[in-house]
């Protein structure tokens, strides 16, 4: 399970170095392969590729005509790659990916249970003071029982 975030970088090369408490929590639990995607461009989404694999399980129950489907994988294949992390625990982000959510240079890595994000540094300090976390939201996870 991924929880936490840790600020890093994008080197000159495209690679981004996992952070040590992430890079330890996916090789134990799932190895070094790993499916780099987004869904809207904004941010880049890191899953372990058995967790991304359970997705595409999953979607191969919706009939190929649905129009949430198809858009869906539209986009994770436009973006997507499948990657494998280096010696030293990195992985180049698809090009892109890099260039449609920005992720050069300082960026934020973000646990999100089974899977990370990455955001622009920038960008994502500026989503938190546009999108606050409000009392509906306590509301709405309330019924869920958190």
């Amino acid at each position: 399970m991924f929880r936490g975030s840790s600020p890093t970088k994008i080197d000159d090369k495209g690679r981004l170095k996992v952070p040590t408490e992430f890079r330890t929590a996916l090789e134990d639990g799932w190895g070094a392969d790993v499916f780099v995607t987004s869904v809207t461009g904004e941010s880049a989404l890191v899953y372990p590729l058995p967790n991304w694999e359970s997705i595409e399980r999953k979607l191969e129950g919706v009939p190929s005509s649905n129009r949430s489907k198809q858009r869906f994988l539209e986009r994770v294949n436009y973006f997507g790659q499948q990657l494998r992390l280096d010696k030293q625990g990195r992985v180049v982000m698809p090009q892109i990916l890099r260039e449609t959510a920005d992720i050069a240079g300082d960026v934020v890595v973000s646990g999100r249970l089974d899977h990370l994000e990455v955001w622009n540094r920038e960008r994502f300090d500026q989503r938190l003071l546009e999108e606050p976390f409000t009392n509906e939201d306590f509301a709405n996870l309330a019924e869920l029982g958190i």
